[in-house]
């Protein structure tokens, strides 16, 4: 569907300069071409998109003065408000809404009138599908499974009893929501788990701990492919409302992560984390159990925090294993350096 350079301004907030341009799509400067709408954040960049083939420019207020014939959309934020547009050609695609013959819904369950269920997925008992909601295709939604309105789950998602998820949350393929968390009480006598009196053979043996907490995943979530979040052991694992994790990251039993939280891929997180707001965190960062990451800290890539352990510091880089700030971390890598030299 296409929009005028007026509406897509009025949605984003942008000032309009120049025509009311048709825009059909969103591309890169360097493929856009005819009816695209590209973007510039940065005044040396500006050159290459008025040389494009773009209609039109979101852009700042650098660019309020340029000599061309394109139409110029000047925001505050231009990388935000293109990201909005995008949001706004995304919603204009829409599907109609139904419940594919070849999926499997099971009578007690409620899937609301607007909402999409792809074939092969399944819903099972009493689970609740909100509004305008897409099931993917080979998804399963367990028991009692509720999911709120405008939420986007992608194929073959596996959603375990137990999970409660907001509004406006997107799961991508591969995901497990809810499934049981990695605990284990050892059956050996004490003195055979300490190494006194230990039996030639023995069998060393594990029993479950119970698994049976809930998962919450709040409003506005993100959760990347074949990401796996467990439900808590006796607790609830949750999710705060605005938090984005990228793809391959494991989040153990009774997390709880804050709001606004950002998790690049591969990071792992043992049991009872608590993980605060507006904490950034890098690729395969890995956390101990019982540890807490303070508001506003940010993880370097592979950095190892300790379990117990407290990290503080608003706006604060931590890198290393184990993870410290990043001034220290360094005065301790050029240390290593030093030793190294007089070897």
């Amino acid at each position: 569907m296409k929009r005028t350079a007026g509406e897509i301004g009025k949605a984003v907030e942008a000032r309009v300069i120049g025509d009311d341009a048709e825009i059909s799509g969103l591309a890169s400067i360097a493929n856009a071409a005819p009816g695209d709408l590209v973007f510039v954040e940065e005044e040396k960049h500006l050159g290459s998109a008025l040389g494009s083939k773009a209609s039109a420019i979101i852009t700042a207020k650098f660019a309020e003065n340029a000599k061309t014939q394109k139409t110029l959309l000047i925001s505050e934020n231009p990388r935000l408000a293109f990201a909005r547009v995008a949001g706004l050609f995304s919603e204009a695609v829409g599907r109609t809404p139904e419940i594919h013959s070849a999926a499997v819904v099971l009578p007690s369950a409620s899937v609301a009138n607007t909402a999409i269920v792809d074939p092969w997925a399944f819903i099972g008992e009493n689970a609740a599908i909100g509004h305008r909601t897409s099931i993917g295709a080979g998804s399963v939604i367990g028991s009692g499974v509720v999911i709120g309105e405008n939420c986007k789950i992608y194929p073959r998602v596996t959603i375990y009893p137990g999970t409660n998820i907001g509004d406006r949350v997107v799961v991508h393929a591969g995901a497990v929501l809810g499934s049981d968390g990695f605990g284990y009480v050892s059956n050996r006598p004490a003195a055979d788990r300490t190494g006194e009196g230990a039996r030639p053979h023995t069998v060393l043996a594990y029993e479950k701990f119970p698994q049976i907490g809930q998962l919450i995943i709040e409003d506005d979530v993100e959760i990347g492919a074949n990401t796996t979040i467990d439900r808590g052991a006796l607790e609830t694992t949750r999710i705060g409302r605005g938090t984005k994790i990228d793809n391959l990251v494991h989040i153990g039993h009774n997390c709880r992560i804050g709001e606004n939280v950002i998790i690049a891929a591969q990071a792992g997180f043992s049991g009872s984390i608590v993980i605060e707001d507006n904490v950034v965190i890098g690729g395969q960062v890995g956390v101990g159990e019982h540890a807490r990451i303070q508001e506003g800290v940010m993880l370097g890539g592979q950095a190892g925090v300790l379990p117990k352990k407290v990290l503080r510091g608003k706006g604060v880089a931590f890198w290393g294993t184990p993870a410290k700030p990043l001034r220290e971390y360094l005065r301790s890598l050029a240390a290593l350096a030093k030793l190294a030299r007089k070897d």
